[in-house]
């Protein structure tokens, strides 16, 4: 049964029954026979079939909220006993807003020295694939915002609240400037994060809020990218403050906070809502509550 649930979850994301079978690891007959299966034993339609996938019936949403539970819960029972037997080990996945992916060292590097058999990859996200992937049980936790949009059925931890700031040539216009209000920042010609990014859709609000018509000279969906181009002290954009503190700054670089108003939006890292954890997520929780008291102090 288990199996035919995890078919069923690969279909949702990846709305094609072939790519499903080949994240599965099995043929598409097989795929396609261990739904069908799944059906007959249910009783119901789970998936609206034509030449292609369709998608799914009103059951077949139901089931796959169902399917998540089980299949989560399965991985937990199975990575608690394995650390009950070997200790904590395995691969903790967690995606990142690219705002926060430099901070995120200050979470694993701890971690693997309390737990050193844990691996890890890191990927960068947008907060809505963040919340999807955690949702599909791709990834086992996620750093995002917390208090800007919905955030769905997760458990969330606050880590520090982001500020912003302009990043600029010190003999550019307001780089002798100690602040910088929103609506001298948006006369400005900025770098910023493409339209899909939280973080862009944040600073277009509060940029328009000020007076402004944010147009970005370039955009990316790399925090790197648009830091590389600021430190040729040719381009200017605005961070969180941060970011610009890990990444670091040269002599002819400057970060200058932004105020009237001052901007506060909350990070944190979200896992699903699920009790019990599962060892390494309770593990990463305990880290993050750790990391959050440091940033205060």
């Amino acid at each position: 049964m288990i199996d035919k649930l995890e078919y069923l979850m690969a279909l949702a994301r990846e709305r094609h029954f072939g790519r499903a079978a080949q994240a599965c690891g099995v043929t598409q007959p097989t795929l396609s026979t261990g739904i069908k299966q799944l059906e007959e034993t249910l009783g119901v339609l789970l998936v609206q079939r034509g030449s292609r996938f369709i998608g799914f019936t009103p059951e077949g949403e139901r089931t796959l909220d169902w399917a998540r539970r089980i299949v989560g819960d399965t991985r937990a029972m199975r990575e608690e006993i394995r650390a009950l037997q070997h200790g904590l080990a395995g691969r903790l996945r967690i995606a990142a807003i690219p705002t926060t992916l430099a901070m995120v060292a200050a979470l694993t590097t701890p971690y693997r020295e309390r737990h050193p058999d844990v691996r890890f990859t890191i990927l960068s996200r947008t907060s809505i694939e963040v919340l999807t992937h955690l949702e599909n049980l791709e990834i086992d936790a996620g750093i995002t915002y917390l208090d800007n949009e919905p955030l769905g059925r997760v458990t969330a931890i606050p880590l520090y609240q982001e500020r912003y700031q302009l990043i600029t040539a010190s003999d550019a216009p307001l780089g002798d400037r100690e602040t910088v209000t929103w609506a001298e920042v948006a006369q400005v010609p900025l770098c910023l994060l493409t339209p899909d990014m939280q973080n862009r859709r944040i600073i277009e609000g509060l940029l328009r809020a000020a007076g402004g018509d944010p147009q970005p000279m370039l955009e990316s969906n790399s925090m790197i990218v648009l830091f590389a181009h600021v430190r040729t002290a040719r381009w200017a954009s605005v961070m969180p403050a941060k970011l610009a503190e890990t990444l670091g700054l040269t002599d002819r670089i400057r970060a200058i906070p932004i105020v009237a108003p001052e901007a506060l939006h909350t990070i944190g890292l979200v896992v699903p809502a699920r009790e019990p954890m599962t060892p390494l997520t309770a593990a990463l929780v305990a880290e993050a509550r750790r990391l959050a008291k440091r940033l205060e102090a």
